[in-house]
């Protein structure tokens, strides 16, 4: 039985960014995913096996492999792809490009966050960070937020100015401290162990959302950051305990667990806009996005065809 490939291009052509996080809401309202993760080491390659099963959606496995060795050959680093089965036999129903899921799952995530937490009428967006998923934020962002200006800051001017020039109308931010306090929307795609947005900088009516950190000992905003806004996630199973930007406060008393308010399970939680407050939003990722985010693509792709 031959089954469909969805490539990058072809699969893309098909999304529009506010479309999807309307999909990627609704999907919540099924049962929580059942989850595993698998790796594999031949050092210093890496196999990284993520499933998901949603009862009444179906069954993803995404499959990444990161060959560190690569880039000195003109290849990219990580390769893979997504398999979709059905939920009523387990047959394969189609195969979808890893980046391409990657892409809208990280940027769409953020933007449900954003479109249900910051100003509506949000005039300036911060993205913190120059590489693959800030160029994807640029993207779904103006999408979100149309009438905005973007601005990009990164460690290194001359990627983010580089990165501005792909997008017209996209402005280089030079300076990080004041392009976060003057801005409406900050989202941050680092790569950082220590925080690089101070809560000090922070001002009510702003909303703060953070990509990067995935790792325990990785964080983008500090303690204060956290103690002055109201916090929210994509998921509580998959940032609370594992990523340092909630785990480390929690373990160091300063928040609790009950001040993060919500996930996407309950995005009914999600306040409207207040400018009297900051809200913070954790992008968590998961391998139940990964499922959402190709079963739409699919979706799409048969409606197409």
């Amino acid at each position: 039985m031959s089954i469909p490939y969805i490539g990058f291009e072809e699969g893309g052509a098909l999304l529009d960014w506010v479309g999807f996080t309307k999909a990627l809401a609704s999907s919540h309202d099924l049962p929580k995913a059942e989850i595993g993760d698998t790796f594999l080491y031949r050092n210093p390659d890496t196999v990284l096996s993520r499933a998901a099963w949603i009862d009444g959606m179906g069954i993803a496995v995404k499959t990444a492999n990161v060959f560190p060795g690569n880039p000195g050959t003109g290849k990219p680093m990580i390769n893979g792809s997504v398999c979709l089965y059905s939920d009523q036999d387990g047959t394969p129903e189609a195969l979808v490009d890893f980046h391409l899921v990657t892409k809208w799952k990280t940027a769409g995530d953020s933007l449900l966050g954003a479109l249900r937490l910051a100003d509506p009428d949000a005039q300036e967006v911060l993205i913190v960070g120059a590489g693959t998923v800030g160029a994807s934020l640029i993207e779904a962002f103006g999408a979100g937020f149309p009438q905005a200006q973007i601005r990009v800051w990164n460690r290194t001017g001359a990627k983010a100015q580089e990165l501005c020039a792909q997008y017209p109308g996209t402005l280089h931010a030079a300076d990080l401290e004041p392009a976060v306090r003057a801005a409406d929307i900050i989202v941050t795609c680092t790569m950082s162990s220590a925080p690089v947005i101070k809560g000090e900088w922070l001002r009510p009516g702003q909303h703060l959302n953070l990509i990067g950190a995935y790792r325990p000992d990785m964080r983008e905003a500090d303690d204060e950051a956290l103690r002055r806004a109201r916090i929210y996630c994509d998921s509580f199973g998959t940032t609370l305990d594992h990523i340092g930007e909630f785990k480390t406060p929690l373990e160091q008393g300063i928040i609790q667990r009950s001040d993060v308010l919500a996930d996407f399970y309950s995005l009914d939680r999600f306040p409207a806009f207040g400018a009297d407050r900051i809200t913070l939003f954790k992008n968590g990722g998961g391998a139940h996005l990964d499922l959402m985010t190709s079963h739409h693509i699919l979706q799409k792709w048969k409606a197409a065809s």
